[in-house]
C-alpha cells in the first residue's frame, strides 16, 4: 500500500483558444495537446517556453495519439477524418475521411490503426496502404473509447456497454452493460490483468481480464460527483488517476482501488471547469492535465512506498 502523495503545481501552460481535449507524450518530457481551436501543439514538461504549433485542422479535436518509432502523429478531426503527420518530416503522412463524425479515440499497433467514432463504428486502417481494412458495427451510439489487448479489442460506448472484440476475425467476444451512462474512459493496468472502466455515471469499475474471454466486475467505486472523463495509469504501475466534469482529479491506490488524493481548485489550484484528460510523463514524475478552462497543468506527484 502507498502513502498519500505530495501534489505540487509546476506549471500551467496557456496559449489554446478554446478547451482542450487531447493529450499525448512524445518522449519523456515533451507531448502534444489539441482542441476546440484546432491547433496542435508541442509543450514541454520543463515549463519555461511557450508551445509550438505544430499543426492545424480546421476542426476541433478530440483524439490524438503518437508512435514514438515512426514518427507518426495521429489527429482525430471533428467530421473531417483521421489526419497522420510525419513530425520528423514535418509534411502530413494522409487524410483519411472514412466518418463525418467525431473521432473520440485512436489506437494503434504494429499494423493498423483502430478509431473510434461518433457513428458507433470502429474503423480499422492498415498502416502500410492506409486503406480502410473494416469497419465494425456493434451500436447506434457512438464508440467513444478503446484499448488493444493481445488479442483483443475492448470498446467503450455511449449505450453503457463495454464490447470486446478478437483481432484477428473481428467477432465479438462478449458485450457488457457495464454502466448506466456513456463509457468515456477505458484503461488497461501494466499487469495487463485488469481493464478499469469510467463513465459518465461518475463510477469508476475494475474489471479483470485474465480469462481473455469475460470480463469479471472486481469493484464499482461512485468516485467522482460528474461524468468521469479520463482514467490513466502512472509507468510505475502503482497508482492511477481519474478527472472528471466536476473538475477534480484523483489519485488512487493501483493495489487497494483507495482514494489517496485529490487535486483542486481549493487546494492546489486546480483547473476551474472540467478536466477532460490526463498523462503521466517519466520527467519527474509529471501528471499533465488539460481542461474546458484552456489551460494545462504539469503537476509533480511524489509517492512513499
Amino acid at each position: 500500500m502507498i502513502k498519500r502523495p505530495s501534489v505540487v503545481k509546476k506549471h500551467s501552460f496557456t496559449g489554446h483558444k478554446d478547451a482542450i481535449y487531447a493529450l499525448c507524450a512524445l518522449n519523456d518530457h515533451e507531448f502534444i495537446s489539441g482542441g476546440a481551436d484546432g491547433h496542435i501543439v508541442k509543450w514541454n514538461t520543463n515549463g519555461g517556453a511557450a508551445g509550438n504549433v505544430v499543426a492545424k485542422v480546421s476542426t476541433s479535436v478530440y483524439s490524438l495519439n503518437y508512435d514514438l518509432y515512426r514518427n507518426h502523429l495521429f489527429i482525430g478531426q471533428n467530421f473531417d477524418g483521421l489526419c497522420v503527420v510525419d513530425l520528423l518530416a514535418k509534411r502530413e503522412i494522409t487524410s483519411l475521411q472514412m466518418t463525418k463524425s467525431n473521432i473520440f479515440d485512436i489506437q494503434f499497433d504494429a499494423h493498423f490503426v483502430y478509431v473510434a467514432a461518433g457513428d458507433g463504428a470502429i474503423y480499422i486502417v492498415d498502416r502500410e496502404s492506409w486503406k480502410l481494412i473494416k469497419i465494425i458495427n456493434l451500436s447506434q451510439k457512438s464508440a467513444r473509447t478503446l484499448q488493444l489487448g493481445e488479442d483483443q479489442i475492448y470498446a467503450g460506448y455511449s449505450d453503457g456497454y463495454i464490447r470486446v472484440i478478437d483481432k484477428k476475425s473481428y467477432n465479438l467476444i462478449q458485450e457488457i452493460y457495464a454502466h448506466k451512462n456513456s463509457v468515456f474512459s477505458l484503461c488497461i493496468d501494466p499487469t495487463k490483468k485488469m481493464i478499469l472502466s469510467g463513465s459518465r455515471d461518475a463510477h469508476l469499475k475494475i474489471w479483470s481480464i485474465e480469462d481473455k474471454k469475460v470480463l469479471h466486475l472486481i469493484e464499482d467505486i461512485v468516485a467522482h460527483m460528474y461524468a468521469i472523463n479520463h482514467i490513466n495509469y502512472h509507468l510505475n504501475g502503482h497508482y492511477f488517476v481519474t478527472c472528471s466534469m466536476d473538475k477534480s482529479i484523483k489519485i488512487w491506490d493501483a493495489h487497494t482501488f483507495k482514494l489517496t488524493r485529490v487535486i483542486d481548485k481549493g487546494r492546489y489550484a486546480g483547473h476551474g471547469t472540467s478536466v477532460n484528460k490526463l498523462l503521466s510523463m517519466p520527467y519527474k514524475n509529471s501528471l499533465i492535465s488539460c481542461s474546458d478552462d484552456r489551460t494545462i497543468s504539469v503537476w509533480d506527484i511524489n509517492f512513499i512506498k
